[in-house]
């Protein structure tokens, strides 16, 4: 048994770890991209993948405002609504899930660790993912809470959620503004690199895939320990 496959001792796993969805626990970022390029392009406009991932992890407030700049002449309502019928349309043929993602959500739900769904994407589609996994205890969306992230009232509402101290929950993320609201929420975060490149920091572990990030890893991290795993060079 590998080191990423040895479970620690129960009371050094954290009180709760709480995921982000799009890009860190499923392989949705294509499907926004592609539905943005679809929209802008069918009010005349032009958008491309790296007008796509500009976007990743941000509001869907900030999303539609900036494809209305683009020059899409729908309403923000209009916009989320197809937005999130396009990704939905994709979820829903099989979820496509990071590697790793699920064999870790089912190590951590065999250790009897709480887990949060907390994501920018709507509950529309939020509900539906966590309802098909069934292993989230608690779901924060876009739409349910007042300040979305970079702000950390998602992960503070999920922590409450959960009846447990943010400080001691360890959060896995993928975009800036995911992380900053992680971060600034007080949690131990871990960063995977997916779409976008993870700055270093100092109070930030990294890693390139959940199939490098087990018990034994979280455990380190909820202890305070900031880890890089991605590979060398």
């Amino acid at each position: 048994m590998s080191a990423a496959q040895t479970a620690p001792r129960a009371s050094a796993l954290p009180a709760a770890v709480l995921w982000d969805m799009d890009g860190t626990l499923i392989d949705t970022e294509p499907f926004w991209i592609a539905a943005e390029i679809e929209l802008v392009e069918a009010h005349g406009g032009v958008w491309t993948h790296e007008d796509g991932l500009a976007l990743v992890g941000t509001p869907m407030s900030f999303s539609t405002a900036t494809l209305r700049a683009a020059g899409v002449d729908l309403s923000v309502e209009e916009i989320g609504d197809f937005l999130n019928h396009r990704v939905g349309r994709g979820v829903a043929v099989g979820i496509p899930w990071q590697p790793g993602a699920h064999e870790l959500l089912l190590r951590l739900r065999a250790a009897g660790v709480p887990l949060a769904l907390v994501t920018s994407s709507f509950r529309v589609l939020a509900e539906p993912f966590a309802r098909a996994v069934g292993l989230f205890d608690a779901v924060v969306a876009g739409d349910d809470v007042e300040r979305q992230k970079p702000d950390p009232e998602p992960y503070l509402t999920a922590a409450a959620l959960l009846g447990v101290d943010v400080r001691d929950c360890v959060v896995v993320e993928d975009s800036p503004s995911g992380i900053a609201s992680a971060v600034a929420s007080g949690a131990q975060v871990v960063a995977i690199e997916v779409m976008v490149p993870v700055a270093a920091r100092t109070d930030v572990s990294r890693v390139t895939s959940l199939a490098d990030l087990g018990l034994a890893e979280i455990a380190r991290v909820a202890a305070g320990e900031v880890l890089d795993l991605r590979p060398a060079g």
